[in-house]
């Protein structure tokens, strides 16, 4: 018989667990003596020999744990899973004592990586971080079925929570609206009701460009994910292009939006580099898709009634826009055809996000800051990014509302919800997926910011300590940390390890309304009524 884990050898008196994998074969060890056979035979050794269990064929996974003479506690039956529901190998016999680290090597085994990967463990959305059986008993977590196991890649990098304000950067003179670093966190941008779009530098934290143009609040802003070009939407209905590095103008305003743009999206760049269109939603409840080489409309989708108030562009390439018109579509790009329609909220709908959001924001970009030296070569950087981040499940999509509410969707699949997603008891301002696609956060004028299953759309968390309306939030690039910004003049760092405030970072002497953590994970900017830019780092 070959066994996949676990022989339980009671008779002996090892000083501590052993988890051992052999090409050849495997054998538990007394650590003082140090002596291992590699014949396909296992010697239980303690003060004495107690016996020689035979059979097993190369590659036997054993896990030994020091009990005395007796099992003190009931083992676990428990089965690893991806974060897609997908089971790995068989049961598992799982000793109560047994922790991350001793999970870690025997998945890394069972998946046969040749690099040794780190990886995190959730029982019901809840991390493993100390021994399984304490685990347990303190989340009341019932054994009497197969306990799921659910594993997850760890970020090779770790990103420091950001714990104080390292630069307060004046120069707009009205609210900034709206900030968003650059896909490769080496500039940020801002948008203000002062009509001006504002480029910093973020290696000296000092102002870069000013860029005048709009004739009204400047009320949203997009880099294209290849680091190009930035475009802004304001309240004048027009759209402008900018060239971030020289902080000028790349030709007039886009016109055909009739009221104030409200949302901007980029075509990915695993479809197109350099980017070229994206697409923009306005109160005059359009949707349009702009060409910035030939700098026209190329296509424009009237299907809702009402005013547009967010669109996205899909890894998959379709579009999908919300309205409060209680609906959201989703579009065909090239001409501009209703795919389908998702209907179940009962008020507007304010927000969207997609599972994939991260990686299409920063196309080729990642933590290694590798620099490309052709289109192709981030085509296909940013190509392997998005596959690697999607995995082999469709798109997920959530909306948040009016109603309160929240659904998941799979856009590109089907036009029925998978989940509607309860418990805010005000309305829903802003949702984001975690990078990874693992978790979702939802901002709401209840003061609260909640966590959710990315997959499922089950409840997992409730975070509390903002005393007024949470307008944005913004993950870390390691999906360890979240920051939310609120009226009450606050930035708030919640721990997603601990479901707990990491750090409470006053400073602002007014409303924050927008807030950015760089894709590198080194700043995080905000901007709010005050005028004023704040960058805070670790």
């Amino acid at each position: 018989m070959v066994h996949t884990l676990l022989l339980k050898v009671w008779q002996s008196t090892w000083t501590r667990k052993v988890l051992w994998r052999c090409r050849k074969a495997t054998a538990i060890v007394n650590e003082e003596s140090n002596r291992q056979r590699s014949d396909g035979r296992i010697r239980a050794r303690g003060e004495k020999e107690t016996g020689i269990l035979k059979g097993h064929a190369p590659g036997v996974f054993v896990m030994a744990i020091p009990t005395g003479s007796r099992p003190q506690s009931k083992n676990v039956i428990a089965r690893l899973a991806d974060v897609e529901g997908k089971s790995l190998g068989p049961q598992l016999d799982l000793p109560h004592d047994v922790g991350p680290p001793e999970l870690e090597v025997l998945l890394n085994s069972l998946l046969q990586n040749e690099d040794k990967l780190p990886y995190t463990f959730y029982i019901d959305d809840r991390e493993l971080v100390g021994e399984l059986g304490a685990h347990l008993l303190e989340h009341n977590v019932s054994v009497e079925t197969i306990l799921k196991i659910v594993y997850q890649p760890q970020a090779v990098f770790r990103i420091r929570p950001v714990t104080r304000c390292s630069a307060t950067i004046s120069g707009h003179s009205e609210a900034v609206l709206s900030v968003s670093f650059s896909p490769d966190s080496t500039q940020l941008a801002s948008g203000s009701g002062d009509t001006t779009v504002r480029l910093w530098d973020i290696s000296t934290q000092t102002p870069l460009h000013t860029c005048p143009g709009h004739t009204n609040w400047v009320l949203c802003i997009s880099w294209s994910p290849d680091g190009a070009l930035l475009v802004s939407g304001g309240m004048d209905g027009d759209l402008r292009l900018w060239n971030p590095k020289l902080g000028i103008a790349v030709g007039g305003p886009l016109k055909g939006h009739k009221k104030w743009i409200t949302s901007i999206a980029w075509e990915p760049a695993h479809i197109q580099v350099p980017c070229r269109r994206f697409v923009s939603g306005s109160k005059d409840g359009d949707v349009r898709i702009w060409d910035t080489a030939v700098r026209k409309c190329m296509v424009t989708m009237t299907g809702h009634t009402l005013a547009v108030t967010c669109v996205k562009w899909c890894g998959e390439g379709l579009i999908i826009s919300s309205s409060r018109d209680c609906s959201i579509n989703v579009w065909e790009p090239s001409q501009g055809k209703l795919v389908r329609q998702l209907k179940g909220h009962g008020h507007w709908v304010n927000t969207l996000a997609i599972s994939s959001e991260f990686v299409l924001r920063t196309g080729p970009f990642d933590h290694t800051k590798k620099k490309y030296k052709s289109a192709d070569e981030m085509k296909e950087a940013a190509l392997q990014r998005y596959e690697t981040a999607k995995g082999s499940v469709p798109e997920r999509m959530v909306s948040g509302s009016d109603d309160f509410t929240m659904f998941l969707w799979e856009p590109t699949a089907s036009k029925q919800s998978k989940a509607r997603m309860t418990g805010h008891q005000q309305l829903v301002n802003h949702v984001y997926f975690s990078p990874d696609g693992r978790w979702i956060a939802s901002a709401s004028f209840d003061k609260s910011v909640r966590l959710w299953d990315g997959y499922s759309g089950k409840f997992v968390a409730t975070f509390r300590g903002h005393v007024g309306p949470v307008y944005q939030i913004s993950w870390s690039a390691d999906c360890r940390l979240l920051v939310s910004a609120s009226k009450d003049s606050t930035l708030k760092v919640w721990d997603m390890r601990t479901r707990k405030l990491k750090e409470d970072l006053p400073g602002h002497a007014d409303e924050v309304f927008a807030v950015d953590w760089s894709p590198d994970g080194e700043k995080v900017a905000s901007g709010g009524k005050d005028r004023v830019l704040k960058l805070w780092m670790h």
